[in-house]
């Protein structure tokens, strides 16, 4: 393991100088930063600046062009398999089968992370009561709401009891109801110790659950700041955002054929 491996902390994650180039694009270059334990984190940017990029490296679905990050203290460039074993992942796509129910991918996910079958069904049992699917288990993917299918993405990702959890776009597309179940759950394992990052274009959602976050541009780190230095500041996560982006501040809508 590399001199950056070593570097544990007190940090869940410690990404150290990370790159990602396909050909001559540079899709994420140099980032750098930390996430502390039990932290709820978020990883923002705009379209094309790198977020999915940067989590699938963290996640070991992308190896990086150069740089490393840790995991709970484990190389996401020579320890794949256990940080594997100590994050839970909900990708923007989802990654569900259609043809199988909502019970059926927890059960699944239980057993491919080593979960004995019993302990499997309680913990499926649980997950979907949790998230308001339990009358609705039986129902296949590809017949799934949209909503229903992000639970059971999450409930996938929670049923190994990870202690980082990393997701993609969590509250895209989803209605009221199942966003306050989603966020409610999010918010009550941060309480309890497990380090959530979240990226998001929904601001308002992530100006009331984050404690930590970095803004992302064109792939470099633009900010890194705290929930509470955004507040002291005066300013909105939104005015933050823009200005990170390099956007004007009040575009003007100039079209000589609108009135």
């Amino acid at each position: 393991m590399n001199d950056v491996a070593q570097r544990t902390g007190g940090a869940a994650i410690e990404v150290r100088r990370l790159t990602r180039r396909f050909g001559d694009f540079t899709a994420v270059e140099d980032v750098s930063f930390d996430v502390p334990r039990g932290c709820f984190f978020g990883f923002l940017g705009p379209n094309g600046a790198g977020k999915s990029t940067t989590l699938r490296m963290l996640t070991g679905l992308l190896p990086p062009t150069s740089g490393d990050a840790l995991i709970e203290g484990r190389s996401v460039v020579s320890d794949q398999v256990e940080v594997k074993r100590r994050i839970g992942v909900v990708p923007d796509n989802l990654a569900l089968f259609d043809r199988l129910s909502l019970w059926e991918h927890l059960t699944l996910a239980g057993q491919m992370y080593g979960l004995s079958r019993a302990e499997t069904d309680t913990r499926a049992a649980d997950l979907l009561h949790l998230v308001e699917l339990w009358d609705d288990r039986g129902a296949l993917a590809m017949d799934a709401s949209h909503g229903m299918r992000k639970k059971t993405a999450l409930g996938m990702a929670l049923i190994h009891n990870p202690r980082v959890l990393l997701l993609d776009e969590p509250f895209e597309g989803i209605d009221p109801i199942c966003g306050k179940v989603i966020r409610d759950l999010l918010t009550a394992l941060a309480r309890r110790g497990v380090t959530v990052v979240i990226t998001s274009h929904i601001l308002e959602v992530i100006e009331r659950l984050v404690e930590r976050l970095v803004i992302i541009v064109k792939g470099r780190v633009a900010v890194e700041t705290t929930a509470e230095e955004v507040r002291r500041s005066g300013r909105t996560l939104e005015d933050l955002f823009v200005e990170a982006a390099g956007m004007p501040a009040h575009p003007m809508v100039d079209l000589p054929w609108f009135s």
